[in-house]
């Protein structure tokens, strides 16, 4: 019995002991501080980009804030894509020539969707300044179109109702060259003027011109006659013109049609020893001179200084002899360099500095806009004479003083 007693009592007291230290090792191990256990090592985060919204897809040019947009609307296909392609490469060469990089030059063709789609694309892409176009129904189209978004229009046409509003004209003008060649012929003692002009708008503003011009130089027009197409009619017009006497025959055609005429006049009573006289259509035919015929005939024209120069280097670039009137393009490009100096990039054109009475300078010689939009121009006469034309009354250089 006292065995069985003491055992239980034993064992309880091993389990007592066991306890006690037990609880004296987690008193121990709190005593040391608490126990740290490190996280697992987190992955990098990674950022996925936020997704940008695409831009919208439209058929404008990207935008230049550094030069100035300027539009060219020229004919690139059709029966006029000659003079319209003539008149791009001049712009580029006054680029070239000039080494400027302050103009952004975009071209538009006028005839394959209309003269009018040219200009609503022309503005909507930026362009605060438009070169053309080269008809005078074209620039009919362009001129409220780029009216309404204040955009001024320098056309190549020379027909003077579609100028003004906006619109002015770098198109040689009949009407000047008419003036300049009767001034001189008066200048030489000629008073007595006969007229063979072609029938048509260009011929009625013709006569009207010389009308004035002979008037404003105290001569007479003895006769005028009128021509068209038809087999006989410039003869049967020059017979008619022959019956009175007259000193002086202004031409107002091309010059093959001066050509035609010449044998004619001169078996006519009147016009044996008449003075001929043509216009400014002359010298856009390059082999004027080689003309026998018109030995002695005077016609007055844009100075023809710089243009053979300025025809040497295009074929030399281009590989083709430039169009007469692709000088327009050309000088056209130096006016807007002359006015960008002072035209900050991004703001409309400053279209009162097209109307600065000094005027401007270019391959063509001196010209400046008159309140109408008309450019007026220094022009020159010239004499057909051995083979070639010599410049007979120079053209001023400049319009000061005037």
């Amino acid at each position: 019995m006292a065995d069985r007693a003491a055992n239980p009592q034993r064992k309880l007291s091993k389990v007592m002991r066991f306890a006690a230290l037990g609880l004296a090792a987690l008193v121990a191990a709190c005593s040391s501080g608490p126990r740290i256990i490190p996280e697992a090592e987190r992955p990098p985060v990674v950022e996925v980009p936020k997704p940008v919204a695409p831009r919208p897809i439209t058929n404008a040019l990207p935008q230049d804030v550094e030069r100035h947009r300027v539009a060219l609307l020229v004919p690139l296909t059709g029966p006029n894509a000659g003079v319209g392609k003539s008149l791009t490469n001049a712009t580029q060469l006054a680029i070239l020539d000039t080494k400027s990089d302050v103009i952004r030059i975009t071209t538009y063709d006028t005839a394959a969707g209309g003269a009018a789609n040219a200009a609503n694309q022309a503005i909507a892409d930026g362009n605060t300044l438009i070169l053309g176009p080269l008809l005078a129904e074209d620039a009919r189209e362009v001129a409220p179109i780029a009216r309404r978004a204040r955009v001024p229009v320098l056309s190549f046409s020379n027909d003077t109702s579609v100028a003004g509003n906006g619109t002015y004209l770098l198109g040689y003008s009949p009407a000047q060259s008419i003036e300049r060649v009767v001034d001189y012929a008066k200048s030489a003692g000629i008073t007595q003027f006969a007229g063979l002009i072609p029938t048509g708008l260009y011929g009625e503003r013709a006569s009207t011109a010389m009308l004035r011009a002979v008037e404003a130089n105290g001569g007479r027009v003895l006769a005028m006659e009128t021509f068209d197409s038809r087999p006989g009619s410039m003869t049967s017009a020059i017979t008619k013109l022959g019956r009175v006497p007259y000193q002086a025959i202004l031409i107002a055609g091309s010059g093959n049609s001066a050509v035609a005429a010449v044998p004619v006049i001169r078996r006519s009573p009147g016009g044996k020893t008449a003075r001929i006289l043509g216009t400014e259509l002359w010298n856009t035919d390059s082999g004027i001179g080689a003309n026998a015929v018109l030995n002695g005939a005077w016609f007055a024209s844009v100075p023809d200084n710089y243009y053979r120069q300025y025809a040497t280097k295009y074929r030399a670039r281009f590989g083709a002899a430039p169009y007469r009137m692709s000088t327009l393009g050309y000088d056209a490009v130096l006016l807007t360099i002359r006015i960008a100096r002072d035209w900050r990039p991004g703001t409309i054109f400053p279209e009162a500095r097209l109307s600065e009475r000094e005027g401007f300078s270019g391959l063509d010689g001196a010209f400046r806009f008159g309140r109408d939009g008309v450019a007026e121009r220094a022009l020159e006469v010239q004499e057909v004479r051995g083979g070639t034309t010599v410049t007979v009354s120079t053209a001023p250089p400049n319009f000061k003083g005037n």
